[in-house]
């Protein structure tokens, strides 16, 4: 990841004499060994990818590009590169100034190396962050591994909508929650939390309405925020089957009725 910061700020030095705009190329080209030689240490990919492709390395990317599937989407990491696959990657090319072809190629792996950690998380967020219960991501409802895993996919997620938002930090309050710490806490016993995929924002510079209404654009299916039952102090945002949004005062969805249980908290 530092490598590939260093090269692309040498490439604008070089080129800061210049007044001509050179507009983005598109990214079809080959993965070279030279490009595979001074990738990041997290994953590193070793062919171009495009739509019919299948396979790790295209689960992988998708992760990367998780926050991309466009308002309302969810984009499955299947691992196999399909239309919603090319849209989220079109939509992360576009995001970032790159060529948007849809086809994952050189210019698009390097600026995901920029912007991941060498444990794969998203230079923005840690996996401290998701993670004030225990050091080592047991006693939810589902495995240990597992519930890191959704946390990354998260993380992911909230990267692109933290750059959506102009780059201003994220305030991250919580995450994953062990059956304890969830019953510490007073938490709903189908919370997300227990799942890993869940993560709690603070105000932050954006304020909770922009936050809970901007994560309709980022991959999130659960999102509960101000006029929700215990939600008027933080935004929630999550991942599960199907979509549930409330934040009635930020126009989000219906305000509860009076005896109506909250689904998470």
């Amino acid at each position: 990841m530092k490598f590939r910061a260093v090269l692309s700020m040498v490439a604008l030095l070089a080129g800061a004499g210049t007044a001509v705009a050179t507009p983005a190329a598109a990214d079809p080209e080959p993965v070279t060994a030279a490009d595979m030689a001074i990738a990041d240490a997290c994953y590193t990919w070793g062919r171009t990818l495009s739509e019919g492709a299948s396979g790790e390395d295209v689960r992988q990317l998708q992760i990367r590009v998780a926050g991309y599937p466009g308002y309302g989407g969810v984009l499955g990491l299947d691992g196999e590169f399909g239309p919603g696959t090319k849209a989220a990657v079109t939509r992360f090319q576009q995001a970032y100034g790159l060529g948007a072809d849809g086809i994952a190629g050189p210019a698009t792996f390097s600026k995901i190396y920029e912007l991941q950690d060498n444990d794969c998380t998203p230079v923005d967020f840690s996996y401290d962050e998701l993670n004030n219960c225990n050091s080592d991501w047991s006693g939810g409802n589902v495995s240990a591994a597992t519930a890191r895993a959704n946390a990354l996919v998260s993380m992911w997620k909230l990267q692109a909508m933290r750059h959506a938002m102009g780059d201003r930090p994220i305030d991250v309050n919580g995450g994953f929650r062990s059956v304890a710490c969830n019953n510490a806490v007073g938490g709903s016993a189908t919370s997300r939390h227990l799942y890993g995929d869940a993560v709690d924002l603070g105000a932050g510079p954006q304020g909770f309405c922009a936050l809970a209404q901007k994560a309709r654009d980022h991959g999130f299916n659960e999102i509960l925020g101000p006029g929700y039952p215990g939600h008027n102090d933080h935004v929630h945002v999550a991942h599960k089957s199907s979509r549930f949004w409330s934040a009635p005062s930020c126009g989000i969805g219906a305000r509860p009725r009076a005896d109506e249980v909250p689904v998470d908290y």
